[in-house]
């Protein structure tokens, strides 16, 4: 599956916008995605290994927190996963 990595998060993994990864679930995904670029892995989840709120992932344009299963739902080959941070802004 490809994993869309967001412009502010390139710079811990080495650049990349995108990466190919093995995986059965979107957890498993997330977990391969961390292990291939442990710099992310801060920026992705809580010390407690949760996704942290502000991170909004994106399973073929599915938000995944709406999914039945939700990190536990399988994945393909064919799957794009979109990590979206969430943006604040005003003034």
């Amino acid at each position: 599956m490809t994993i869309f990595i967001p412009t502010p998060l390139r710079l811990y993994a080495g650049g990349a916008d995108s990466a190919e990864i093995d995986a059965t679930t979107v957890a498993g995904a997330l977990e391969a995605l961390t292990q291939t670029h442990p710099d992310l892995r801060k920026h992705l989840f809580t010390p407690e290994g949760k996704v942290r709120a502000f991170v909004n992932l994106y399973l073929n344009d599915e938000d995944v927190r709406y999914l039945p299963a939700k990190g536990a739902t399988a994945v393909t080959a064919a799957d794009t996963l979109s990590i979206i941070p969430s943006i604040a802004g005003g003034r």
